[in-house]
């Protein structure tokens, strides 16, 4: 599931990229830093969610586990 999530949160990122880019051409010097600024935001959603999944399962109890569909 976060697989799947993650997926999406890249496909955002890609979408915002190309928006990012739109706005530089058009000279919307303002727009595209904040587009920019929630492309680096996704990265970091996709960081954490990374993280996540190496950490789940492997904590104290032990009890939980990934399984990528």
């Amino acid at each position: 599931m976060i697989a799947q999530v993650d997926d999406s949160l890249a496909l955002a990122q890609q979408w915002l990229e190309q928006i990012h880019h739109l706005a530089d051409r058009a000279e919307e010097a303002d727009g595209s830093a904040l587009v920019a600024q929630a492309t680096v935001l996704l990265g970091e959603a996709r960081a954490k969610l990374q993280s996540s999944t190496d950490i789940i399962g492997n904590g104290p109890g032990n009890q939980a586990s990934v399984e990528r569909v």
